[in-house]
């Protein structure tokens, strides 16, 4: 299958044209929206959103990812990266960094080479990007699009393990974060905005409301407020920064 992660949004017609590039050029392929609203301009945020999401699709799959604000200039490479068995193609600006260092084998990175008779310098998404991961999702090997380079070349050894800032909000108003809930002792006290908040395991168990903080479904510290919204309570928003005590 072919995944879309991006920061287009849907009420545009970006997603739409990726998709009808990936009708054409992998018929019959199954195409899944897992984020349209990723965070804007943020490859960080992205990124630990990304890697938290990617390990419940299988083996093969193929992630087409664009949150690129440095879209047609040099200050990032066009790539497609292999990591825990998947896919991942999109913009070389640390989008696959967590990807990459959470993959139990060690990671393949390509340049893409290839570019298409008309290549658009502000819709990368469109014309390099998904022409590439069709073919890969429906290619056996590496094609001749791709160019061997030095996974390194796309590390960001300054970024931490786990990323102590807000990633997304969600349609109710929780917050996730970029932390996994197994770096962060179950008892600790969540700080965001100059508000504490304890844990608890799901939102009935703290009363109507309350906030909590949780591991959610995908393994995430998320901020929410059982039968609220967080983010309009608390004054959430992508970026902001959380400790624990």
């Amino acid at each position: 299958m072919i995944v879309l992660f991006t920061d287009f949004g849907l009420t545009g017609p970006y997603v739409g044209q990726m998709k009808a590039v990936l009708a054409q050029q992998a018929p019959g392929v199954p195409v899944i929206d897992l984020f349209a609203d990723a965070p804007a301009f943020e490859p960080q945020l992205s990124a630990y959103l990304l890697a938290a999401y990617a390990p419940w699709f299988p083996p093969g799959t193929v992630f087409l990812c664009v949150v690129d604000p440095g879209v047609g200039t040099d200050e990032r490479l066009p790539v497609a990266v292999r990591a825990g068995g998947r896919w991942f193609v999109g913009p070389g600006n640390g989008l696959f960094e967590p990807v990459m260092r959470r993959s139990p084998q060690p990671a393949e990175a390509w340049r893409i080479a290839w570019q298409p008779p008309q290549l658009s310098a502000s819709f990368h998404g469109r014309d390099l990007f998904a022409p590439v991961a069709a073919e890969l999702a429906t290619a056996p090997t590496v094609s001749g699009r791709l160019e061997t380079v030095d996974p390194a070349l796309l590390a960001r050894p300054d970024w931490p393990d786990d990323l102590a800032r807000i990633v997304y909000v969600d349609p109710y108003g929780n917050a996730m974060t970029g932390l996994r809930a197994s770096a962060v002792p179950g008892d600790a006290v969540l700080r965001v905005g100059g508000t504490s908040i304890a844990p608890a395991r799901t939102f009935g168990e703290v009363p109507v409301g309350c906030t909590l903080w949780y591991e959610n479904s995908t393994g995430l510290v998320e901020i929410a407020v059982n039968r609220g919204r967080a983010a309009e309570v608390l004054g959430l928003r992508p970026g902001m920064a959380v400790d624990f005590t």
